[in-house]
């Protein structure tokens, strides 16, 4: 059994050994972290008209990752899987009440708090992206405006929430979590470690990434035109034929 599931006592004594052990494969630390590029890009951007192409192939990155991680979370490493770390509400609160009471359940991947943290960004990811599409398209009528910034003020507020927790875990912890997200390795046990990074699959991600970044740039039209063409990009894409309106 993994620590995930492992008794309070047990993970204490894991969290106890100091050890520390590969926990992140490849594939969810560079997920997490071009999720956050991405987000926090088209955030900036929402607004501009100049930045308009950037900001939706930003969104459509977005919209890729998420579904890359719902694949991954059915057959990627053993704590990038979500049945390994979904738990449900009620072993949220026994950790979120250990955490608070000054004796942390320790938890080789996602503790369960943020494991629901993670599935509902993941939700919002996914509508913050089909809205933006939809707006950007002119489908479905302008209410897809109004919901795509919704949605994404309440994604922004989860944002802040999970980052402020996770200083506070790293605290009571005794344990940089960020840095945890980059290195892949957490204290822990050596039977709950993963014994492969995945290195190659994350290389084939940052490439595809980074390729259609390339064809969004060349597509770009020249000049001001993004400012007065914000469908284009989408057109490029897409290969529709939509008129300006």
């Amino acid at each position: 059994m993994s620590a995930t599931f492992a008794s309070p006592a047990e993970q204490q004594t894991s969290a106890g050994t100091g050890r520390r052990i590969l926990v992140w494969d490849a594939p969810v630390r560079l997920f997490h972290w071009l999720t956050v590029l991405s987000f926090a890009g088209a955030w900036l951007t929402a607004e501009s008209e100049r930045w308009r192409l950037l900001h939706v192939t930003l969104g459509y990155t977005l919209a890729g990752l998420v579904v890359f991680r719902l694949l991954w979370g059915l057959v990627g490493t053993r704590h990038a899987r979500f049945a390994t770390f979904v738990r449900g509400p009620a072993a949220a609160g026994r950790y979120l009440r250990s955490l608070f009471g000054g004796e942390p359940e320790h938890h080789a991947g996602h503790n369960p708090a943020g494991a629901l943290a993670i599935v509902a960004l993941l939700a919002l990811a996914l509508g913050v992206s089909f809205t933006g599409w939809a707006n950007y398209n002119d489908v479905f009528g302008g209410w897809t405006e109004d919901a795509h910034d919704a949605l994404a003020h309440v994604m922004m507020a989860l944002v802040l929430v999970h980052v402020a927790a996770v200083v506070l875990a790293s605290r009571l912890h005794r344990e940089n979590l960020v840095a945890a997200m980059i290195s892949g390795r957490k204290q822990g046990s050596p039977q709950d470690a993963i014994r492969r990074a995945w290195t190659g699959l994350a290389m084939l991600m940052a490439v595809a990434v980074l390729g259609f970044w390339w064809q969004q740039w060349q597509a770009a039209p020249a000049g001001g035109a993004i400012a007065e063409r914000p469908h284009a990009a989408a057109r490029a894409g897409h290969g529709g034929d939509h008129d300006d309106d």
